[in-house]
C-alpha cells in the first residue's frame, strides 16, 4: 500500500521501518527531519509537510507526543487533513484525548476521509521486535482496510467497534493501570528499602510469586535497581496520559481518586526536573518521600 506516516520518534521510527519491511511504499514526515534520514536510506520518501506526506496515499498513520502536536499535523495548513484525498483513511496511532478523537472523526468524515483510532501498547522495543499490542476503531471497512498494516506493526489486535474514540478510551484505561502499578511498586520498594530490606531480595520475591506480566516485571525491575533511565515512556508523558484518563473520567462522572493521586505525584516529579525520565520514576519520587534520597542510577 501506499502509505504516509507521520511522526518519528522512538516509536515511530519503530512502527515505519517494520512497514517498509512488510513491503509498503512509505513517504514520511517528522518535525525534526534528521530522524526521517535512516528511513530515507531504507526506502522511504521524505515530506516537507504532513499534507505532502498524506497527498497520494491510500493510508496515513500518525505517532506524534501529544494532542497539541496531533492537531498542529493533522488540522493545521499542512497538515494530513490538507492533503488527504476523499476515500484515503487517516490512522490515529498516538495517545489521544477522547475530545480530540472525536473531533478528528468529525473533521475526516466532513471531507470524505476515513479516520481509525489504532493506539498501541508497548515500548520502543516491542515496537522495534513488532511486539505492540494494536487497538482499533473505527467503520469496519475501514479497520478492515488498514487491517495489514497494523498487523505489520504488532502482534496482536483488538477491535472495538464503530466508534473511534472508543480505542482512545481503552488506551488511556490500560496506561492508568500501569501507571497504578507504578505507584504500588514504588511504594513497596521504598517500604522495603526504608526498613532495611535490599531491594534485590524484594526483586526476587516479586518475580517468583506476582510477575506474570513482562510490563509489570519490567519495571519492578527499574525501581528495583533505579534505572530510570533512558526513558521507555517519560514521566511528562506518563503525567499528560493519566490527566487525560482523569479527563474522560470526569466528562463520564466516574471518581477515579487513585489517578488523581497518582497525577499529582507525576506532577511532583515534573515539578522536580523529571519530566525527561522514564515514568517508572514514581519510584524516585516515593524513594524522596522516605526519606531514602536520590536514586543510586
Amino acid at each position: 500500500m501506499k502509505v504516509g506516516f507521520i511522526g518519528l520518534g522512538n516509536m515511530g521510527s519503530a512502527m515505519a521501518r517494520n512497514l517498509l519491511a512488510a513491503g509498503h511504499s512509505l513517504v514520511v514526515w517528522n518535525r525534526s527531519p534528521a530522524k526521517a534520514e535512516p528511513l530515507k536510506q531504507a526506502g522511504a520518501t521524505v515530506a516537507a509537510t504532513p499534507a505532502e506526506a498524506a497527498r497520494e496515499a491510500e493510508v496515513v498513520i500518525s505517532m506524534v507526543a501529544d494532542d497539541a502536536a496531533a492537531e498542529t499535523a493533522t488540522l493545521g495548513l499542512a497538515g494530513v487533513h490538507a492533503g488527504l484525498a476523499r476515500g484515503a483513511v487517516h490512522v490515529s496511532s498516538s495517545t489521544l484525548s477522547v475530545a480530540l478523537s472525536r473531533k478528528l472523526a468529525q473533521v475526516h468524515a466532513g471531507s470524505g476521509q476515513g479516520y481509525v483510532a489504532a493506539p498501541v501498547f508497548g515500548r520502543p522495543a516491542a515496537a522495534e521486535s513488532k511486539q505492540l499490542w494494536v487497538l482499533a476503531a473505527g467503520p469496519a471497512p475501514q479497520v478492515e482496510r488498514v487491517r495489514p498494516l497494523l498487523s505489520a506493526m504488532g502482534r496482536g489486535l483488538t477491535e472495538l467497534g464503530e466508534e473511534p474514540s472508543a480505542a482512545n478510551v481503552v488506551k488511556l484505561s490500560g496506561n492508568f493501570l500501569i501507571a497504578s502499578m507504578l505507584e504500588a511498586l514504588s511504594e513497596s520498594f521504598a517500604l522495603v528499602r526504608k526498613s532495611g530490606v535490599e531491594p534485590a531480595r524484594f526483586l526476587d520475591v516479586f518475580q517468583s510469586v506476582f510477575a506474570r506480566s513482562p510490563v509489570f516485571e519490567g519495571y519492578a525491575t527499574a525501581v528495583a535497581k533505579e534505572q530510570y533511565s533512558p526513558a521507555g515512556f517519560a514521566l511528562r508523558l506518563g503525567l499528560k496520559d493519566v490527566s487525560l484518563v482523569l479527563e474522560a473520567a470526569r466528562a463520564a462522572e466516574v471518581p477515579m481518586p487513585l489517578a488523581s493521586l497518582v497525577r499529582d505525584n507525576l506532577l511532583g516529579g515534573l515539578a522536580q526536573g523529571m519530566g525527561a525520565l522514564d515514568w517508572s520514576a514514581l519510584g524516585a519520587i516515593a524513594a524522596q518521600r522516605a526519606g531514602l534520597g536520590p536514586p543510586a542510577k
